[in-house]
């Protein structure tokens, strides 16, 4: 029986090691992480992380070729491929601080790899890293190795949360990255054969290492230039009276553009996006290329600007102050079928809305109250350190802000809404309940695009969506970003 073993039980390592157990019967999977409170939960009816179809997947497979446990150098020095899933934050302080990828985490599990290992072993970059890091990796693992023999090889992910399963079940690719050597090329076929028991044959693309780990930078620095780009385009319609609705549609039938990734929003969240084009941009002025790191960092720039248009645009409508006004905030995750609000642009919005004394009522279906007073304290970039490692803030507590049980208690006598995650339930609400317990004028702020504006309007709102055509209200209190 092959044995595999992940080291890191978070958002990549839990769902993806689940998929692999449930596909491949005939291998045994331990996942195992040093947070104890993590492998507890993931070993309990209540899973860390909330993700469409994962419990059933997790039920059917644990304990039968699905283990979780904080026993890590055992499953370690038992398995014959290790993946490694470890978190790689964004360095806050010394060289690269802001931009280049913190690989201590990875670089500590790589030194465990070596000590505990008795036997050849293939060993699986899952964290997305900077390119040449299976280089360093080598070198630690070939010179503490006792002459064991390591294969590295690179297979990132592409997953998108709410649709991590279903991307895991019908992926678009599977890449797998590895030395083009014939003891490479091996290790490059032993996991290819886990893949290929679900995965069609042509769906499994093969790489040097170093185009696998560049591969993930691109297609995600892609992606979110793909965000900035509508999102720029949402200002100038707001400006012209254009509605950005019908530009991107119109661009997305351009057969040589498509239509994903053109919503217009108050920005990209998540864990991936801003950190791998820092990373990207890091790399690239390390290799004498500033121009093309210039070029990547206005992807950055242009997220950050429609985050802060955004929050100019509610404080001068509202006659240009939020001061001890009630703003319902609705939606923290950074998207809908999620829990996850690492880099959510809600965190932001909240804070400058806080800056300008706003008391804010927040809800959110999947996110805790704990998560969202956690991230409103927390300073750039801790929050991918391992939680049990993350600095505690010692403003634990925020005066101006309530997380409330669901939505009519968080708009009950608000002046303002603003919808940050389009969670299909914030369509169906009864808005005509909701404006007539709210203070007059009502104002909403749609940074989703979730609402019929005509139909709010209609009701009596003052209504702002990001890039559609401005009511009179909104041009007679222009907002200076």
């Amino acid at each position: 029986m092959v044995k595999i073993c992940c080291i890191g039980a978070g958002y990549v390592g839990g769902p993806t090691m689940a998929v692999i157990a449930l596909k491949c019967p005939s291998v045994e999977v331990v996942v195992v992480d040093i947070w104890d409170k993590r492998i507890a939960a993931w070993n309990s009816d209540q899973l860390p992380i909330y993700e469409p179809g994962l419990d059933d997947v997790v039920k059917q497979c644990r304990g039968k070729n699905l283990f979780f446990s904080t026993d890590v150098k055992k499953h370690v020095k038992e398995a014959d491929i290790v993946f490694v899933s470890v978190n790689t934050p964004t360095k806050t302080t010394g060289l690269g601080a802001g931009k280049a990828a913190d690989l201590t985490y990875w670089e500590s599990a790589a030194r465990m790899i070596a000590d505990v290992s008795d036997s050849s072993k293939v060993v699986v970059e899952k964290s997305t890293v900077p390119v040449k890091t299976a280089e360093a990796i080598e070198k630690i693992l070939t010179h503490n190795g006792k002459g064991i023999k390591f294969q590295i090889l690179s297979n990132p992910e592409f997953l998108a949360e709410g649709t991590a399963i279903e991307d895991l079940f019908k992926p678009d690719r599977v890449l797998i990255g590895g030395r083009e050597t014939a003891e490479g090329q091996k290790a490059i076929k032993a996991l290819r054969d886990i893949y290929s028991q679900w995965v069609p044959e042509d769906r499994i693309l093969t790489t040097n290492l170093w185009s696998a780990e560049l591969s993930k930078l691109a297609a995600n620095a892609f992606l979110a230039q793909r965000i900035s780009s509508v999102n720029a385009m949402s200002a100038l319609c707001e400006a012209t009276g254009a509605n950005v609705t019908q530009v991107s549609h119109a661009v997305g039938k351009d057969s040589r553009i498509g239509p994903k990734f053109l919503n217009a929003s108050v920005g990209f969240g998540g864990s991936c996006f801003q950190k791998d084009i820092l990373n990207l941009v890091y790399i690239c002025e390390c290799n004498g290329l500033p121009e093309v790191a210039e070029y990547w960092k206005q992807v950055v720039k242009i997220n950050e600007y429609q985050k802060s248009r955004f929050v100019n645009r509610v404080v001068a409508s509202m006659f240009n102050t939020v001061s001890t006004k009630k703003i319902a905030i609705l939606g923290f995750a950074f998207k809908k079928d999620t829990g996850d609000t690492r880099e959510t642009p809600a965190i932001d919005v909240c804070k400058g809305l806080l800056v300008d004394k706003a008391e804010l009522s927040i809800y959110d279906p999947q996110v805790t109250e704990d998560q969202i007073r956690r991230d409103l304290t927390m300073r750039k970039f801790d929050w991918d350190h391992p939680m049990h490692l993350q600095p505690i803030s010692s403003s634990s507590t925020l005066e101006q802000v309530s997380v409330v049980s669901d939505t009519y208690e968080a708009t009950k006598g608000a002046h303002g809404i603003c919808i940050l995650t389009e969670w299909d339930e914030f369509k169906t609400l009864d808005y005509n309940k909701i404006y007539e317990n709210m203070q007059k004028p009502a104002f909403i702020f749609d940074g989703r695009h979730v609402i019929d504006v005509d139909k709010l309007r209609e009701i009596g709102f003052i209504v702002f969506a990001i890039g559609k055509p401005l009511d009179a209200w909104l041009k007679d209190m222009p907002a200076v970003a």
